[in-house]
């Protein structure tokens, strides 16, 4: 029996990963951080074979302790289930001489500065972006390259919308970067995140992403989607659709800049999920890559929509395998998340109508709980999943839907 290392199983795809694997026939072992794994479900253990405790705080040294364990226990491949631990897992996979990506190029698949400078290089269409590490100097930066507002303001090294801010003018410039700033570590694991801000050109435009299987360089595009986030000085994630109701051309625009994107962050093999928004002329601009799956539940929205399970692509590509990227069926899926309109108490919350429509709902508060405005991902209230014949189809539903949700702060 093939034997797999998932680095950090408590992600929202961690649990398909786990799922795909064991099904794929392959044991399950998975590096954590004690504080982490503290809080981990008896049912997630329950299907793992092995866990290595792991100081991820020291990535050198984590690499390191995962090569011994790897070679000690037989592990056939590795996959990420955090993004915080990309580059571990890409370092780790060469360390261990197992399929992956280009370890050199592992840290600029996470870090935002890092990546500005990769899509430099290989002439990737992406958003006018400069880096400092001063609120004094970013003024000085913006004018010395000409820059126009509204402009971008995020953190080099954060995720899930955490610190961004769409500025409409310098004098918002203090606050964004104070937001950008603020959080220097991520946590539970405790890594030291970059404190230097990003500062780029906004682009007009819908934002999608696209679902990628790398195999021995050989792109397979699983799936394109469109993205949904709120308006206003921060952009939380609100819900997302798959496939996105595209022409032929546009979707083309997309994939080929996604291409160029991965081709200059070194993927060779494994999984990708490149955001991109596109221009109402029909450009594709890349504005960052993920070497790891899709969150938000975008796997499972892949496989109902297509019957691509993209957590066993994934797999088998880390152990070395043709990836099964066929699907059997061609419909849509969407998920939409409820964000709070202002801070407060919630005072009532749900139900999600009935409709045959619905695969799944949940909150993640209820009544009597404190709530902030929509900041960024981690301010949600909860989801509802649901499917339909078409793209059209299902975000007319969700609409439906969602507006039918009672939700009221007080």
């Amino acid at each position: 029996m093939k034997k797999l290392l998932l680095i950090e199983g408590n992600g929202v795809a961690g649990e398909d990963l786990i799922d795909a694997a064991r099904e794929h026939g392959a044991e399950v072992h998975v590096a954590t951080h004690q504080d982490l794994y503290e809080k981990y479900r008896p049912e997630l253990i329950a299907k793992t074979a092995g866990v290595v405790l792991t100081d991820f705080s020291a990535p050198e040294a984590a690499v390191a302790q995962l090569a011994g364990y790897c070679a000690d226990t037989g592990i056939s491949g590795v996959i990420c289930g955090w993004e915080f631990l990309s580059p571990v897992a890409t370092k780790l996979a060469a360390a261990a001489g197992l399929p992956g990506n280009d370890p050199a190029r592992a840290d600029a698949c996470r870090n935002k500065r890092l990546m500005s400078l990769a899509f430099e290089e290989y002439g990737v269409p992406a958003p006018a972006t400069l880096v400092v590490d001063s609120l004094d100097s970013a003024l000085d930066r913006i004018a010395e390259r000409g820059f126009a507002f509204p402009l971008v303001v995020k953190p080099a090294e954060n995720a899930g919308s955490v610190g961004v801010t769409v500025v409409e003018a310098a004098d918002g410039l203090a606050a964004a970067f104070r937001l950008a700033t603020s959080q220097p570590m991520e946590i539970p694991h405790r890594i030291a995140l970059e404190t230097t801000v990003v500062i780029q050109e906004y682009v007009e435009g819908r934002e999608f992403s696209v679902e990628t299987i790398v195999f021995e360089g050989k792109f397979h595009h699983l799936a394109v989607t469109e993205k949904f986030t709120t308006t206003g000085a921060t952009r939380a994630e609100i819900g997302h659709t798959t496939p996105a109701d595209l022409d032929p051309a546009d979707r083309d625009a997309l994939v080929g800049a996604a291409e160029q994107a991965l081709v200059a962050l070194g993927f060779h093999n494994g999984v990708a999920h490149a955001e991109i928004k596109l221009t109402p002329g029909g450009r594709a601009k890349v504005i960052e890559v993920g070497a790891r799956p899709p969150g938000d539940h975008i796997l499972k929205l892949v496989r109902h929509a297509t019957g691509v399970s993209e957590a066993r692509a994934y797999v088998q590509v880390a152990l070395g395998e043709e990836p099964t990227v066929d699907g059997d069926r061609s419909a849509a899926a969407a998920i939409r998340f409820l964000a709070p309109d202002r801070a407060g108490t919630v005072r009532r919350i749900g139900p999600v109508p009935d409709s045959p429509a619905v695969l799944a709902s949940t909150w993640y508060v209820g009544v009597g709980d404190q709530v902030d405005h929509a900041l960024d991902n981690a301010t949600r209230l909860g989801f509802v999943m649901l499917t339909a014949a078409t793209a059209a189809e299902v975000n007319a539903l969700a609409d439906e839907i969602v507006h039918a949700v009672q939700v009221e702060i007080g």
